[in-house]
C-alpha cells in the first residue's frame, strides 16, 4: 500500500527510531546492550533476493545474527548482532508522521523479537507482525 510520499530527513527519522527504542519497557530494553540498531535508506537487492520477496516489496526491518537464545558467552562474532531499520520502505507505507511513528515502533519491536529468539508466528500473535 503506497500513499503520498512522506519524506523525513535522516536526522528526523533517527530521532523517531530512538524514541521508539526508548518507549520499549526496560524488561526488554535491557537485552539490547550488545546489539547495534542501524537505520539504512533501503535494503540491499541481495537481502531482498535472499528473503524471496515478490518484485516491488521491501522489508521494513531485518535482524542479522544469532538470537539471544542461540548466542553463547564464549561465542565470538566477527560482526555484532544488528537490527536494520529501512527508512524509505517505512515512509512509503505511511500516510503521515503519526502512522510512521507507529510503524517504526512495531518494526523495532518485531526485530527485537527475532533477536530474543521469537518466530514470525510468535511475533504476529503479540500484534507486531
Amino acid at each position: 500500500m503506497r500513499f503520498m510520499k512522506l519524506r523525513l530527513s535522516p536526522e528526523e527519522f533517527d530521532l523517531i527510531v530512538r524514541n521508539a527504542i526508548s518507549s520499549i519497557p526496560w524488561e526488554i530494553r535491557k537485552y539490547l546492550d550488545n546489539i547495534v540498531i542501524l537505520v539504512k535508506e533501503r535494503p540491499t537487492s541481495q537481502l531482498i533476493e535472499e528473503l524471496n520477496l515478490p518484485p516491488g516489496e521491501e522489508p521494513l526491518g531485518f535482524f542479522w545474527g544469532p538470537s539471544l537464545m542461540g548466542h553463547s558467552f564464549f561465542s565470538t562474532l566477527e560482526y555484532p548482532n544488528t537490527i536494520f531499520i529501512f527508512q524509505r520502505p517505512l515512509e512509503a507505507m505511511c500516510r503521515n508522521r503519526e502512522d510512521l511513528e507507529r510503524e517504526i515502533r512495531i518494526t523495532v519491536i518485531h526485530e527485537i523479537g527475532h533477536y530474543l529468539g521469537m518466530s514470525e508466528e510468535e511475533i504476529e500473535k503479540l500484534g507486531y507482525g
